[in-house]
């Protein structure tokens, strides 16, 4: 299967529109369609229906495919041109809001540094493909076990930081004056779904057996946006205790079961050089 056909297909598939592919990939129109029509005649069977553009039963299982193929690709591509290549000056290190705890953010350096935030799935994929140089991944996990990433690529993960999680609650709500709260109590409360800003629902839902049913979706990465919600009523969110510590109008109360710790992950690919070398040392050194 040529990969630049499949791109063409994903790219036609996303916009419903070989002209706005075309535009887009910067082919002609008729090349687009000639493309599509050689990936049919390979995988035997049609892909897209034409009027309107969409895909068949069996282009939707090849987009289930050609997300992990085409990142697969662009992962080998980038590994090996890092390899191949001179270290670049400066650092980039793509991150989840709350991955950048205090331990962390001693570690890097004081220039030289851009901070891409990006969501939890993102960052793998961003540094196999080379837009990152770093990554920090963080999620509940029982204390050790290491977290559960997209197999987009051969990365090398360490885990640098682990600390108690806090279930933030407004000053005003009945359980904010508990010394420690069980999550299994909380199944039925109102929550926060903040998947790239809080520790996601669906991992609560994993340790803690419950529905955890969403009260408002927040789709930002702002921590602030985040504990302004909470501290207005909106829903409970749990989060890191540094986090979660000395939010106005929030009480920050531990979980005291079941026993899990919010944990983060460095992410890189292969030999690293430079900047990215000393502070993959220095973030494994503290941990």
């Amino acid at each position: 299967m040529d990969p630049h056909l499949l791109r063409t297909y994903v790219t036609v598939a996303r916009l419903a529109s070989f002209s706005e592919a075309a535009r887009e990939l910067g082919y002609t129109q008729s090349a687009v369609s000639q493309h599509i029509a050689a990936l049919e005649q390979d995988l035997g069977a049609p892909l897209l229906t034409r009027r309107p553009v969409a895909p068949t039963a069996a282009g939707e299982r090849l987009l289930e495919h050609a997300g992990p193929l085409l990142l697969r690709l662009d992962a080998a591509r980038a590994d090996v041109t890092r390899m191949a290549a001179a270290p670049a000056p400066g650092l980039t290190l793509a991150t989840t809001p709350t991955a950048l705890g205090p331990g962390v953010l001693g570690a890097l350096p004081a220039a030289g540094v851009t901070l891409r935030v990006l969501t939890r799935d993102e960052i793998p994929a961003a540094v196999a493909t080379g837009t990152a140089d770093l990554g920090l991944v963080d999620g509940v996990a029982a204390p050790s076990d290491p977290l559960r990433l997209p197999d987009v690529a051969p990365l090398t993960t360490h885990g640098v930081a682990e600390e108690p999680v806090s279930v933030l609650l407004p000053t005003g709500h009945p359980l904010a004056g508990r010394t420690g709260l069980r999550l299994g109590d909380l199944a039925d409360a109102r929550w926060l779904d903040a998947p790239d800003a809080a520790l996601p629902l669906a991992q609560l839902r994993a340790v803690g057996g419950g529905a955890f049913r969403p009260a408002l979706r927040y789709e930002g990465t702002d921590l602030r946006t985040l504990t302004a919600l909470a501290a207005a009523g909106h829903g409970l969110t749990l989060l890191p205790r540094s986090t979660a510590a000395g939010v106005p109008g929030t009480v920050a109360v531990p979980l005291t079961a079941p026993r899990v710790v919010h944990r983060t992950e460095l992410v890189h690919g292969g030999a690293l050089t430079g900047t990215a070398a000393e502070v993959v040392r220095q973030l494994v050194d503290r941990a």
